[in-house]
């Protein structure tokens, strides 16, 4: 099936601007450019049919037009603005979440056999490979069948996760799944920060906690992350502030300290940094 192919078959799926379409994939679309809050991806694959757009993550600036595909492996902080779309050719993104233990259980059947991969980082652009394009495409396919998406879907999606870790950009992902590597004690890392984000960081008690020295996990950790330790912190905070805000029910104060600052003045100059507004601009607007 080519782009265009796939393109007429997402936007027959999609009345908004993120449609479900199965447990773990998703079409993203929009009629014109707009930016796009400041977030975090999870391990996923997004492949981009129609449009274009940029993506921060990091000091890295990178744009993604039709035809690529974004490979995330883990947890990461991004920003990005959707720079080519309009009512006659929206901007259109096939997004599939990554199970890391489907990943994990393919690669332990095919370790030994699969081609070899540059080392990569988290967050690799590549053009999208045609057997990973192929995949998709029956993935949409069985979008129309409930019949056979309930009979195929599992071995589609297992596919998808055997071809990403054939893909030539696949070399963090399968470090992930390899115990002891730098990028799996990155991700264990990432894990407790995410659970402990509202409390004070010790960073060489977590690099410790996953069996680093502090100048070899700081160094690794950013060089999977793309920021610090205590960035990271920052913006796993600034993130759910902006959730709680968005529901309307608290007030900038105590969403500060909700998230673990002790200064609501240094909560709103940490938030209007990361999102572009004060805080208050964002109380009741959920999108």
């Amino acid at each position: 099936m080519s782009l265009d192919a796939l393109a007429d078959h997402a936007q027959a799926c999609v009345p908004a601007r993120w449609t479900p379409l199965f447990p773990g994939l998703g079409v993203t679309t929009a009629s014109e450019p707009r930016s796009i809050s400041a977030t975090f991806y999870q391990p996923l694959v997004c492949l981009i049919i129609q449009g274009a757009k940029e993506t921060t993550i990091g000091d890295h600036t990178v744009r993604i037009a039709a035809g690529a595909s974004v490979l995330v492996s883990h947890h990461v902080p991004v920003t990005a603005q959707i720079t080519e779309a309009s009512p006659a050719v929206p901007y259109l993104a096939l997004v599939a979440t990554l199970d890391l233990g489907e990943l994990r259980s393919v690669y332990e059947q095919v370790a030994d056999e699969l081609p070899p991969a540059r080392t990569g980082s988290a967050y690799e652009v590549s053009r999208a490979d045609p057997a990973i394009l192929d995949v998709f495409a029956r993935y949409m396919r069985l979008a129309g069948d409930p019949t056979d998406a309930r009979i195929l879907l599992p071995a589609v999606r297992r596919e998808l996760h055997y071809r990403l870790l054939r893909a030539e950009n696949s070399g963090m992902v399968r470090s992930l799944l390899t115990s002891h590597s730098h990028a799996s004690q990155v991700a264990r890392a990432i894990r407790a920060l995410q659970a402990g984000y509202r409390q004070r960081l010790e960073v060489a008690s977590l690099a410790q906690s996953v069996g680093m020295s502090a100048s070899s996990f700081y160094k690794h950790f950013k060089a999977v992350t793309f920021t610090t330790p205590l960035q990271y912190q920052k913006d796993l905070r600034l993130t759910e502030a902006r959730r709680l805000l968005e529901r309307g029910s608290h007030t900038v104060s105590s969403v500060a300290f909700e998230v673990g600052y002790e200064s609501p003045s240094q909560f709103s100059r940490e938030y209007a940094r990361r999102f572009g507004t004060p805080p208050s601009q964002h109380r009741g607007r959920a999108s």
